[in-house]
């Protein structure tokens, strides 16, 4: 039986983790997503999840205990943000080399320095070569999704999985959230089968140093040197697409909401120009664009749910025949631009055809600072000037002047 919450982002996020029947949880404290793990180790203490539930001294080591988990074939779960995310850097690497399919909801904050707790998407975008599928969600209903489909997809592929939340936008923020029933989730995600299987009479070596010639695994075969693993990750990766679509279309058809595409579209079907960005910020650009719709223009929105794998060729079809692209975007790849209107012009190089739609970069909201649909309206109405694009754009309200920016 399903059922509506009131819930937060992390206490969607637990719940999610619950609903898998996660058997190894690592607890790290960091805000905003401290209510993650607190929400966890009371389903672990009031008997409601068989877990074990390590506390540990760091982020780093909260990741290693689920690599080592998920090696002998647990269902393992973290959570962190920021910073901790950052310092997990050398174990993202680790457990994507590793092939193991652990999930970890990453609500999305600014990093230092300077300080703040506030949102933007800096701390996992800049991690997006560590090898990590990454999905983003624009409302606590999709974090929720996420999670369980998350687990789905890991094991099915091997990788890795980031579910990536805009901190206190979503992680803090009370929404009402349809919470499938244990059965239900049972049904879409079974136990999982790893592998192989550990056994104390027959030890093998588990990512051991590999120099330039063919290994034997453990199961007695040859493998591929370094430079075949990561060729096979990159296989992988892109095979997950595929796997991400059909992963939401079997969950749309057990639980009513389907996820069957990496992209969310709104009145994209007679537009001329689109707003193109990730995670809560589609809700707002959304709302811009009814606003701009009752102007008489012909605007829509592309929300992004998958980073990593990059849907460039369905992104392409999608952008590829329209006038403007703007590209809004709570992150900047410092020299350059906004990471996703970098991929973007790479989809719609390789997969589309002359004349190329213009596509301007907007950095908004770093480090929490706040964005309203009135100052999507204002980036349409800059943008519409013909403001220059040979750099990455970054809205002050107070710099730009604009008409009839109020929704």
């Amino acid at each position: 039986m399903e059922q509506y919450q009131i819930i937060t982002g992390n206490q969607a996020a637990a719940l999610g983790a619950k609903l898998c029947r996660v058997q190894v949880i690592a607890a790290y404290p960091i805000t905003p997503q401290s209510k993650i793990p607190e929400i966890l180790a009371e389903y672990v203490e009031q008997g409601e999840l068989k877990a074990e539930f390590v506390r540990v001294e760091s982020e780093h080591s909260a990741l290693t205990v689920c690599i080592s988990a998920s090696i002998v074939g647990a269902r393992a779960f973290t959570a962190t943000a920021a910073n901790g995310l950052a310092y997990m850097h050398e174990q993202l690497h680790w457990a994507a080399g590793a092939r193991v399919p652990i999930v970890m909801p990453v609500a999305n904050r600014g990093l230092g320095a300077p300080w703040t707790i506030l949102n933007d998407m800096q701390d996992s975008l800049s991690q997006r070569d560590t090898g990590w599928i990454q999905l983003y969600c624009m409302n606590n209903q999709e974090v929720l999704d996420n999670v369980i489909m998350g687990y789905r997809i890991a094991e099915e592929v091997l990788l890795p999985v980031m579910v990536c939340f805009d901190g206190f936008r979503l992680s803090h923020t009370v929404m009402p959230v349809n919470v499938p029933s244990q059965e239900l989730v049972d049904q879409y995600l079974p136990p999982r089968k790893p592998v192989f299987t550990l056994d104390p009479e027959n030890p093998v070596n588990i990512n051991p140093v590999v120099m330039g010639e063919l290994i034997p695994g453990v199961d007695g075969k040859l493998w591929p040197d370094y430079m075949g693993i990561r060729r096979r990750m990159q296989k992988a990766h892109e095979e997950a697409l595929e796997v991400i679509i059909q992963a939401g279309k079997s969950f749309g058809q057990i639980f009513g909401r389907t996820y069957d595409s990496p992209v969310t579209q709104y009145k994209v079907d007679d537009a001329s120009t689109v707003f193109l960005t990730m995670g809560s910020l589609a809700s707002e650009a959304m709302e811009a664009v009814d606003f701009l719709r009752k102007e008489g223009v012909k605007i829509g929105v592309v929300g992004l749910r998958v980073f990593r794998p990059f849907p460039a060729k369905e992104l392409a079809e999608i952008l590829g025949s329209l006038e403007k692209i703007i590209v809004v975007e709570k992150a900047i790849s410092y020299g350059y631009e906004t990471p996703l209107a970098t991929e973007t012009k790479a989809a719609i190089f390789s997969f589309s055809s002359t004349p190329y739609p213009l596509v301007w970069s907007w950095v908004v909201g770093l480090g929490g600072k706040d964005v309203k649909p009135r100052d999507l309206v204002g980036i349409y109405h800059a943008v519409s000037r013909n403001v220059p694009r040979e750099h990455p754009l970054w809205w002050h309200e107070e710099e730009y002047t604009y008409e009839h920016a109020v929704c």
